[in-house]
């Protein structure tokens, strides 16, 4: 879509009320947004596409103000104001003919979808704030039809009917998908209700993927949420991590989406939402899909082959998964956390820490000193209650087609039967992935690692001493499943090495 004729004066660096410099027009199927100079100036299409519309002036302007409104949620100092645009310009006087978001500029090339190599560090950075913010933004109105699972599954179906007929996207592909999607929604029917009664419908982002999210003063600087449509805003904050993690994996980052997944879990413990991970995922991708071949209708010539691409991911989302059980084994300071770091991320795993969860059954912090906050949380019965939590978790999410981790020493023979009878019973494969190391080095590890503050385990020398005079030795059932990792492997070997124990 052509600019305007009343705002094509917008070209010229003149228009603005400050230096602006060589103008620059970016166009998205929805919206235009000139760079000049220090500011951007965002200003919606006359479009309407049902799922948005902007076909109005007062629409438009209304549109502006919750995008400020939403937007200085997670990028305060980037959102600025609302502007009315005349004929002379933004922030002009005269007659208004249009309205424009007014932002803070940023390199065009910070975005993670033009850069060159995501890096963990960001990841990490991005699952943090994600978090955080999923805990502090509004939860829908309990009298709001918002999360119901009627509205869970009103914007799959829209999203379908919409994709229908635009260029590239073949019916038979949209047929299963949207039979897939049908089956899913009746599977998951009490879960999306008790999602929305148990609070995890919240006003999110609603569009968190890599072109949202720059790199800005080495942090992440997430933005342009969606303003549109509140259905598609007040969501379970799981539909928004899947798309995340589904655009990750659309650009061969699929190690990053599940390090990304886990970080936020940890953060989060809300491994209860992944049942519908995976219907997520696949709406997510259809999404993509949708507005890919929105802009090939647009003339966009490279769309078409990109929404093909997204339709034929969310075809591989929706197969079942391969679940299987892996119990990390070894003593405190053998590298099991480091290790498990890399298996999730290689075999696309979901891990769940000892260290973790015992903290959150505490109501504490995963870095938290529980020595200064809540007394002993080691005794045996708090250490049952941790084990009892951990196999609870794994079941709920075997049952889900995932492979699971459990990130724990495992040094007693009672904990390893309980957790090899839970992979029996649900018959999936198990694995023990065993650490073994010198006992000085796990030494001088434990010491090393009591002087920093980025470790969850509160494990110090005389936990360690403990292990060694009381680990039992793996029986002969244990021991035909047992991965032992050397002491020189990366963790490549062990991956691959599992990848082929597991047939994946």
């Amino acid at each position: 879509m052509s600019l305007p004729r009343h705002l094509e004066r917008l070209l010229d660096a003149a228009a603005y009320p400050h230096p602006a410099g060589t103008v620059r027009l970016i166009e998205t199927h929805i919206s235009w947004v000139l760079i000049a100079g220090e500011y951007a100036y965002k200003i919606k299409k006359p479009v309407n596409f049902g799922f948005l519309d902007f076909s109005t002036l007062a629409r438009r302007r209304f549109c502006c103000e919750e995008e400020i409104r939403l937007n200085r949620r997670l990028a305060p100092a980037t959102y600025l104001d609302v502007v009315p645009v005349t004929a002379s310009g933004p922030d002009s006087a005269g007659e208004v003919l249009d309205w424009a978001v007014r932002m803070r500029a940023f390199p065009s090339d910070a975005t993670l979808d033009r850069e060159a190599a995501v890096t963990p560090q960001q990841i990490d950075a991005i699952a943090d704030q994600v978090a955080r913010f999923h805990g502090e933004i509004e939860q829908a109105p309990e009298s709001s039809d918002y999360g119901s699972p009627e509205a869970a599954m009103y914007p799959v179906r829209e999203n379908f009917r919409q994709a229908r007929g635009l260029a590239g996207l073949p019916d038979a592909g949209l047929d299963r998908l949207e039979a897939w999607s049908e089956g899913e929604y009746q599977r998951l029917h009490d879960h999306f209700a008790a999602r929305k009664a148990t609070g995890f419908i919240r006003e999110c982002h609603g569009d968190l993927h890599p072109g949202n999210i720059a790199w800005v003063n080495e942090a992440p600087l997430i933005f342009d949420c969606i303003e549109f449509n509140p259905n598609l805003r007040f969501v379970d904050v799981v539909s928004e991590v899947a798309f995340l993690c589904m655009d990750l994996i659309a650009r061969d980052l699929a190690p990053l989406a599940w390090r990304f997944l886990n970080r936020y879990l940890e953060q989060t413990g809300d491994y209860a939402g992944l049942a519908a991970l995976r219907f997520y995922l696949v709406y997510r991708a259809m999404v993509r899909a949708k507005v890919a071949g929105l802009r090939a209708g647009q003339g966009d010539l490279a769309a078409q082959a990109e929404s093909l691409r997204y339709l034929d991911l969310a075809e591989r989302l929706a197969r079942p998964g391969r679940p299987a059980l892996l119990l990390m084994h070894g003593y405190s300071g053998s590298g099991k956390t480091w290790l498990s770091q890399l298996l999730l991320e290689g075999l696309e795993a979901l891990r769940v820490r000892s260290d973790v969860e015992r903290k959150r059954l505490h109501n504490l912090h995963a870095l938290a000193d529980s020595k200064e906050t809540a007394g002993n949380i080691y005794t045996p019965e708090a250490t049952r209650r941790t084990f009892k939590h951990l196999k609870t978790l794994a079941a709920r999410l075997l049952a889900e087609g995932y492979i699971v981790i459990v990130d724990a020493t495992f040094l007693g023979r009672n904990l390893r039967t309980a957790f090899v009878e839970l992979a029996e019973s649900s018959r999936v494969d198990w694995q023990l992935v065993s650490l073994p190391a010198d006992v000085d080095l796990l030494r001088q590890r434990i010491s090393h690692r009591l002087d920093r503050a980025d470790d969850a385990s509160e494990a110090d020398l005389a936990v360690l001493e403990s292990q060694l005079a009381h680990s039992e030795p793996l029986s002969q059932d244990e021991l035909a499943h047992q991965v032992s990792v050397a002491a020189d492997d990366d963790g490549s070997v062990a991956v691959k090495t599992l990848r082929n124990r597991l047939g994946l």
